[in-house]
């Protein structure tokens, strides 16, 4: 009795034993993949692109005064200037670049992009040296958005504003003439209200392309006309009202 019961005991330990050695080597399911869209990032949101390095050579401001010393300008006009920081940082300027809040580079509405300017406080006398990179400023009757680096220099970053000079020392391509002009609508505070007034903008302007898109501050408005035409743009603007502002804006 005894030497049978001890059989049984060590039996059942060994098929014990064997079936936690069966358990060990059981294939468990591949974890789920991740699903797309899930990222957190601040790059992923719309209109965003990761950082990227400017197509332009690196330059320092002291590099940029020796090259322009004594260069007279080619066109020149005063006004209300203001600065472009955060909400643009990291994303896609007009002529392509990435746009670098601490460069210097400014946003203007009809110079040829990629003109050099140099803009002068004249509440101070200071002045900087940017590059034409990107369309704006899109509030009243601003006439250059510079970039936050650039305000800093002439004194423009603590009080936002200021009345300037702007002298264009080189442009790529003819300022008085020629270029592809558009008429820009915005911001909407709404996807409604936009697309309400691009109805009533295709209806008018049967000739021209209407182009709704949203930006970082609110939904937005493009008009092209026909064959890009600057005198065109012109009188659509004249005849466009709008609260949230109309301005006639060169593409190239």
């Amino acid at each position: 009795m005894r030497v049978s019961f001890a059989l049984l005991l060590v039996s059942a330990l060994v098929f014990a034993g064997c079936g936690r050695r069966h358990v060990a080597r059981r294939q468990l399911p591949p974890p789920p993949m991740p699903q797309q869209g899930t990222a957190t990032s601040s790059n992923t949101e719309r209109g965003k692109v990761p950082p990227a390095k400017s197509s332009q050579p690196a330059e320092t401001e002291q590099d940029a005064e020796k090259n322009y010393r004594g260069v007279k300008p080619i066109y020149t006009e005063t006004g209300i200037a203001s600065w472009y920081g955060t909400v643009y940082h990291h994303r896609r300027a007009a002529n392509g670049e990435i746009y670098d809040q601490n460069g210097l580079t400014a946003a203007h509405k009809t110079l040829p992009l990629n003109s050099t300017v140099r803009v002068t406080n004249l509440s101070n006398d200071k002045s900087v040296l940017v590059r034409i990179t990107d369309r704006g400023p899109f509030v009243g009757d601003r006439v250059i958005d510079l970039s936050l680096g650039a305000a800093k220099i002439i004194g423009l970053y603590l009080p936002g504003t200021a009345r300037v000079r702007v002298d264009v020392l080189e442009s790529p391509k003819d300022i008085a003439s020629g270029g592809r002009w558009c008429v820009q609508i915005g911001a909407f505070d709404s996807y409604e209200k936009a697309a309400q007034l691009k109805e009533k903008l295709l209806q008018r302007y049967r000739t021209a392309k209407v182009l709704q898109f949203t930006g970082p501050t609110g939904e937005w408005l493009r008009v092209r006309v026909f064959e890009d035409n600057k005198q065109r743009a012109y009188e659509v603007a004249k005849e466009t009202r709008a609260p949230e502002g109309v301005f006639v804006v060169r593409l190239d």
